[in-house]
């Protein structure tokens, strides 16, 4: 999974979180390959300001879009 595919599905669960105008920024953790770092701003002042995503090759977006609620819910 590329950068642009978790930006895409992160931004889709942040809509349904009721988050449609977050501005987010997604970076590779580094050296952690199939780790990603997503930083929040702009959102409602609710949650995190950032989520840890691990995905790789093969990654569902449905396991991405978990990873984000489950962020969101603890």
């Amino acid at each position: 999974m590329e950068q642009h595919d978790v930006e895409r599905i992160t931004r889709a669960a942040l809509k349904e979180l009721g988050m449609p105008n977050a501005d987010i920024t997604v970076t590779a953790d580094a050296g952690r390959p199939g780790q990603w770092c997503v930083n929040l701003r702009g959102g409602n002042g609710e949650g995190p300001s950032q989520l840890k995503i691990r995905c790789g090759e093969g990654t569902s977006p449905q396991f991405v879009r978990e990873q984000v609620f489950q962020q969101f819910a603890s």
